[in-house]
């Protein structure tokens, strides 16, 4: 009896969980449900986040057919690959509705849908890989290229009579180089890319066959839009700015001031939207914040610039630039996909050199200024704690005498002339602190030292 009861209970269980699920998954009044998805930008990481958000509500919502409503140029590689990907393992059918292009990187968002419809006078093709420039890339980029519009066509099969449903030979002509290829609503309908011409969503939805149904558009909220506005990479590149900037005023001032604020401002804001949408791995977080370390441990605690200061810059811009890369596209179909990182890394250099030149120039116009002295705070140098200036007069008296290491120099450190101290550098190898060192040259208001011949 108790078996029994225990079974019953367990039957009332899930008939009330998949009522639930039912009610919450489908319209009350019994309508088919169609989600609709807009892209209507360049493609980069932002299309992606909207595109996974749309889905995902899709899902939510129990809709039966998503419409993909498209109308751009192209974009980076990888975040098209990213939907293409999304597109082909949607658990529903997503249709394209291209209003009014989609060339290059939209070609291949648009060959991954199940359906296309295209509205007259608009365009699919044109798919060849170009670099920031508008260039056309070397060959190898093109046959990586080749072979996505290939294996995304394949992937829609074969109809009954044995022919493809999306010939992948026409997909890869899209990449021609010495011809790319695009279609008109007309020409694309013939070649089997486009199943009808549609004037607006309503029309997409009754070629579908849902001329009863309900028409739900995606709505993000005011956080959603946040995080795909901070995924921009313009604002991207200003917060790269930001941290290098930031750590350039921190090594010129002494102290934690307002530099080191703009710089983990920075660094926060640029890792955050990029966590969220599941690009920065904890991987790449910690070898940033390790990338740092060792530049702190390079300035403050071995003065110069050797193996812990390269390794740490190298360390920190790898970071910054895998952390905008899906890493799932690194490869496809065993060969390294260099366009994937080929966005980031120009982000990325760009924005570093750019903040290295604003820095430096605004260092010239800030520290002279006394407004600028309560922003950063600054340690008084005083002469009789060991500190000088650094006329030329002052250094250029050393040249060709012998000094003694004050500190370890490895390479750089101080060294000491007459009971006063100077900064100085190695030229060749490097020294322990109380070693005999002969002066070779005096630039900058820095010694450059070697070790004297005996």
């Amino acid at each position: 009896m108790k078996k029994l009861l225990v079974t019953l209970s367990a039957v009332v269980a899930f008939n009330c969980y998949f009522s639930a699920v039912s009610a919450f998954s489908r319209p009350q009044d019994g309508k088919d449900t169609v989600y609709v998805i807009e892209i209507r930008q360049n493609i980069d990481n932002s299309s992606v986040r909207k595109l996974s958000l749309g889905l995902e509500d899709a899902g939510k919502a129990g809709a039966d057919y998503v419409i993909l409503h498209l109308d751009t140029y192209g974009g980076a590689v990888d975040a098209a690959d990213s939907m293409r990907k999304a597109i082909l393992y949607a658990p529903v059918p997503v249709v394209a509705y291209i209003d009014l292009q989609a060339a290059s990187a939209g070609a291949l968002i648009s060959i991954a849908c199940d359906s296309i419809y295209m509205r007259p006078g608009a365009s699919i093709g044109a798919a060849t890989v170009v670099n920031q420039n508008g260039e056309v890339m070397p060959d190898k980029y093109q046959s990586f290229m080749r072979g996505m519009m290939r294996a995304t066509a394949e992937a829609h099969g074969r109809r009954p009579d044995g022919t493809w449903f999306r010939d992948p030979a026409i997909a890869e002509k899209m990449v021609d180089t010495a011809g790319v290829l695009s279609f008109t609503p007309d020409e694309a309908i013939a070649a089997g890319y486009c199943e009808g011409k549609a004037e607006s969503i309503d029309e997409v939805v009754e070629h579908i066959g849902l001329k009863d149904s309900t028409v739900i558009k995606q709505e993000l909220s005011a956080l959603e839009r946040f995080v795909l506005l901070m995924m921009s990479p313009v604002l991207q590149g200003i917060f790269l700015m930001m941290i290098v900037g930031g750590i350039y005023f921190e090594v010129q001032s002494p102290g934690l001031g307002l530099p080191s604020v703009i710089a983990v401002l920075g660094a926060v804001l640029y890792f955050s939207p990029l966590y969220i949408h599941g690009l920065a791995m904890n991987w790449e977080i910690v070898m940033f914040i390790v990338g740092l370390i060792l530049l702190g441990v390079e300035i403050f605690v071995t003065p110069g610039f050797g193996v812990a200061g390269i390794t740490g810059a190298v360390l920190a811009l790898a970071a910054l630039v895998f952390a905008m890369v899906d890493n799932d596209v690194l490869y496809f179909e065993g060969h390294l996909n260099l366009e994937a990182i080929l966005t980031p890394c120009a982000v990325v250099l760009v924005s570093t050199v750019l903040a290295l030149i604003l820095s430096i120039w605004g260092a010239s116009r800030l520290y002279p200024s006394r407004r600028f002295s309560y922003i950063a705070q600054k340690t008084e140098l005083r002469g009789d704690e060991g500190w000088v200036g650094v006329e030329t007069s002052s250094i250029s008296r050393c040249v060709g005498k012998e000094v003694t290491a004050a500190t370890a120099m490895c390479p750089s450190g101080k060294v000491e002339l007459d009971g006063i101290q100077y900064e100085a550098t190695m030229e060749f190898g490097s020294a322990d602190a109380g070693d005999r060192l002969k002066v070779i040259r005096a630039e900058g208001g820095r010694l450059y030292c070697v070790r004297p011949l005996r």
